[in-house]
């Protein structure tokens, strides 16, 4: 299945949570999309945890075979997979460029990375899905400095709110000081399900 780019809205309604952003349509309607959206029936043990898991693939904006791999890796490594899977993610770089302010969305976070407006310890990296390191610098490429679309995003931005990450204002870089903490991960996903699903 490629990513999907149809209505965010859409998405948005089927999980009853702005995954997206703030979102105007949904503020008012609250049922699941289609026409037998306000009467569907109890949803089985199954369901809930697959809902679980599409609704992280469409929060990261991750395809099912990124994001089975890195379950795979999380479940190798120490620790409580669930939240090392949520950590993954939020290492992704293009995640991290949106959480930096520097793209509004992460989808424009993705298209900064992928058209190469995006440093690393400052080398350009083109790949959405590289992982960053704790220590490394993410930044604004110098030629890309002067965008519109970014210099809007980063206007009146809370740099202040992810306690694991740091933002230069005047070299317009960013440093990822440690990898977040479950409790400061603002999205509301529960990740146990994600880890029982592929449990079976």
């Amino acid at each position: 299945m490629a990513r999907y780019t149809g209505p965010k809205t859409r998405i948005a309604r089927k999980f009853g949570e702005p995954i997206y952003g703030p979102d105007k349509v949904l503020a008012k309607r609250t049922n699941p999309p289609g026409q037998h959206g306000a009467s569907r029936k109890k949803t089985s043990e199954y369901g809930i945890q697959l809902r679980e898991k599409q609704k992280a693939k469409y929060t990261y904006g991750v395809l099912e075979r990124q994001f089975r791999n890195m379950f795979e890796k999380a479940a190798k490594k120490k620790g409580i997979t669930g939240e090392i899977l949520l950590q993954l993610l939020e290492s992704r770089l293009d995640n991290v460029v949106y959480r930096l302010g520097i793209a509004r969305t992460r989808d424009a976070a993705r298209q900064l990375v992928s058209h190469r407006h995006i440093v690393v310890d400052g080398e350009v990296v083109g790949i959405p899905s590289y992982h960053v390191k704790p220590g490394q610098l993410v930044g604004v490429r110098e030629r890309s400095k002067s965008l519109e679309v970014i210099a809007d995003s980063l206007a009146g931005f809370n740099h202040s709110k992810y306690p694991w990450l740091e933002w230069d204002e005047t070299s317009k870089t960013g440093k990822l000081l440690h990898v977040p903490e479950r409790a400061d991960i603002p999205e509301n996903i529960k990740e146990q399900l994600i880890v029982e699903l592929y449990s079976k």
